[in-house]
């Protein structure tokens, strides 16, 4: 509790800036007092005698001084021990630039924690996926759901206690070319059996249960050979798988639909297929993923934005992917 004090010219205005500028002194001598008991504590063997006893009545001094709020006081008790730690344990003080250097580093070294085991941001660069993610959604992945991954191997630890599910969108290393990273949904997991007739999927015999969406059905998309955008009409349906419920889409074209034949899913595999099913180059094409590929499972959109800046889309911030 700091003791009364005189208001300068008897303004509350006064008042106040001697409080805070009191309160200040206090903060700052107790923060000394901690780095110089610290320091003595640790370097207390590299002092002679008189300069530790020096170094331990200074402290005491602003100790009391800080418990008792005199200002006056604290300041020169502020004067007294930091001139002893610049005297007697100068090498123990850490310089500001070093402070922001191992402030930088620590956040660094979080940072990369974080984005090896716990959480990665992803861009999405094709429109394989629309409408569930749009062509330059930024997004956030939960890589130690299915296991913690060794960074820069594909060897996994406690995968066997959550395995991918079927309707879960997952990011994963491209099995045809390691250097990629592609993103999905599942449609089969081991031991299913995968069968596409008439556009529509069946697993395990069953149909994938689906409606169809009434109503216009359009999207943008980038034509990547012309590096443009344009529109394209299409049919949709909102399938449901578990407790998965999104939208799967199929271009507006004069064809009787798309089949594929029956696959069973090999062990430790997965069967994914893109939410955009008629532009997306999925396990149809190149096969299944092995399980020790999945990088993590899509959690949130944290940012998107089409064509620059000026088409920012701001209904899609921080929704989740289902």
């Amino acid at each position: 509790m700091l003791p009364p004090m005189k208001q300068d010219g008897g303004t509350l205005s006064g008042f106040w800036s001697d409080l805070t500028k009191r309160r200040r002194a206090v903060k700052e001598a107790r923060l000394l007092v901690a780095e110089a008991r610290r320091a003595l504590h640790r370097y207390r063997s590299r002092l002679s005698e008189r300069q530790a006893t020096e170094m331990d009545q200074a402290i005491a001094e602003l100790d009391q001084a800080a418990q008792n709020g005199e200002y006056v006081q604290v300041r020169d008790g502020i004067t007294r021990l930091d001139k002893s730690l610049d005297q007697y344990l100068a090498f123990a003080r850490k310089s500001t630039a070093r402070e922001y250097v191992e402030s930088i580093c620590v956040a660094v070294l979080i940072a990369l924690f974080l984005r090896a085991f716990v959480v990665e941001a992803f861009k999405i660069p094709s429109g394989s996926m629309i409408p569930t993610l749009q062509v330059g959604d930024h997004i956030f992945v939960n890589k130690f759901i299915y296991g913690v991954r060794v960074p820069y191997t594909n060897i996994k630890f406690g995968s066997e206690y959550r395995k991918p599910k079927r309707g879960e969108v997952i990011v994963f290393i491209y099995p045809v070319n390691p250097s990629q990273d592609f993103i999905k949904r599942i449609v089969g997991v081991e031991g299913d059996t995968v069968e596409i007739k008439d556009d529509a999927v069946w697993v395990n015999d069953k149909p994938i249960e689906r409606a169809h969406v009434d109503g216009d059905c359009n999207y943008e998309d980038i034509d990547e050979p012309a590096n443009r955008w344009e529109e394209r009409r299409c049919n949709a349906f909102v399938e449901k798988v578990n407790e998965n419920e999104y939208t799967t889409i199929y271009d507006r074209l004069p064809h009787s639909g798309h089949s594929w034949p029956k696959q069973k899913i090999p062990p430790n595999s997965v069967f994914v297929m893109g939410d955009n099913r008629d532009n997306s180059h999925d396990s149809r094409f190149w096969g299944t993923v092995p399980l020790e590929n999945i990088k993590g499972k899509a959690m949130v959109i944290w940012w998107s934005a089409g064509d620059g800046l000026a088409n920012i889309r701001w209904n899609r911030m921080f929704h989740l992917v289902n």
